[in-house]
């Protein structure tokens, strides 16, 4: 067989995207990946068991306007201010080669999600990844180091993921004054943010750059759909509706179940107040047992596993594993020391909590016979 080697030259040195675990051999209490711990709304059972497959034989709506007619009215915009997108991820992928030139630079938060700096290789830029401070806030001079780099585009993912910080309206906005490039703001878990009245839509539709990112994959629990959307001005969302994005890039079928689990924001709402309240207890239990947590508007939180703790952050992970139950640990140089647990049901987060204690008292990762 030959060993010539096909692939681009930034392709061949990138080790890609390592996702969370994802198992489907044995049962696991599963806080690892910031799923919803509550199904979807049932009416999208109901839209399930009444989908015609006779409908199947047809294409798609090309530029799903039925769920973007949806999303419009649930955060009071133009459906020419939407664009529907396979996952939140595809967005991503729009975003950078719709705007951005191979050789540009493209800037970032260090830590951030880690898709960024992949996505940002595969489109050939280069980037400008600036540290947060110790506080998971940005630091002074972000904007003058974006615009120092003349970065073309601007990751900003907010709540921020793994801390759950939340960056407030009036510094976005003057975050996207003093740039020059795209700001995009990843809502990915904004539906977990206690402040009803934190609503970026307005400023993102009425800005020059400004586009957000949402999902259906946390707060409507449709992880397994693959369904995302961004909101912007219309001259940012019309090339990537018009020219970049793939054809039929949503199916049928998820078009209409991502309608109407958005269509049901009464539901919606009540899933992001459960996973609140947990999210209260847990961050107090977690705290109880000597962990250090971070307060966060996500449906996750950042634990930090002390010193004097027996066993590592690494090595709680790999004894909650053991016993069936999966959170994130991360090889980072600042995250090492810590555990990203998703919020879970109150008896999934009863059940960490259990294991979790066992170990630190032990001081051992052996599973119990």
């Amino acid at each position: 067989m030959s060993s010539k080697r096909f692939e681009r030259h930034n392709i061949a040195k990138l080790a890609g995207y390592v996702p969370g675990e994802q198992p489907f051999d044995a049962p696991v209490t599963k806080l690892n990946t910031n799923e919803s711990p509550y199904p979807t709304s049932p009416k999208v059972q109901d839209a399930i068991a009444n989908f015609a497959i006779e409908g199947l034989r047809r294409y798609p709506q090309p530029t799903a306007d039925r769920f973007r007619a949806t999303a419009a009215s649930v955060h009071q915009v133009a459906r020419e201010n939407v664009i529907a997108t396979r996952g939140g991820d595809e967005l991503l992928r729009l975003l950078l080669t719709t705007f951005v030139d191979p050789g540009a630079c493209v800037g970032m938060t260090d830590p951030t999600y880690s898709l960024y700096p992949i996505l940002t290789a595969i489109q050939d830029a280069l980037v400008t990844s600036i540290p947060l401070e110790a506080d998971w806030s940005l630091p002074h001079d972000f904007s003058s180091v974006i615009t120092a780099h003349q970065c073309q585009l601007t990751f900003i993912v907010n709540p921020h993921a793994p801390s759950g910080r939340l960056i407030d309206q009036e510094t976005l906005r003057m975050l996207a004054s003093e740039i020059d490039g795209i700001l995009v703001i990843d809502e990915a878990y904004v539906d977990f943010v206690s402040d009803e009245a934190h609503d970026l839509t307005q400023l993102a539709v009425n800005s020059d750059n400004i586009v957000l990112l949402r999902t259906l994959s946390k707060g409507y629990g449709l992880a397994g759909l693959r369904v995302g959307y961004g909101i912007g001005p219309e001259h940012l969302i019309e090339p990537m509706l018009h020219k970049t994005r793939d054809s039929y890039n949503l199916d049928a079928i998820s078009q209409q179940l991502a309608e109407v689990a958005l269509a049901d924001q009464a539901y919606a709402k009540s899933v992001w107040e459960r996973v609140r309240l947990s999210r209260t207890d847990l961050c107090r239990d977690l705290q109880a047992l000597g962990l250090q947590v971070f307060a966060s508007e996500s449906n996750f939180l950042l634990a930090t596993v002390p010193p004097e703790c027996p066993l590592s952050a690494k090595a709680l992970y790999e004894g909650l594993k053991a016993r069936h139950i999966l959170v994130r640990y991360f090889s980072h140089d600042r995250l090492q020391d810590k555990l990203r647990i998703t919020v879970g049901t109150d008896q999934e987060n009863a059940h960490l909590r259990h294991h979790l204690a066992a170990l630190m008292q032990s001081g051992s990762v052996s599973t119990p016979t």
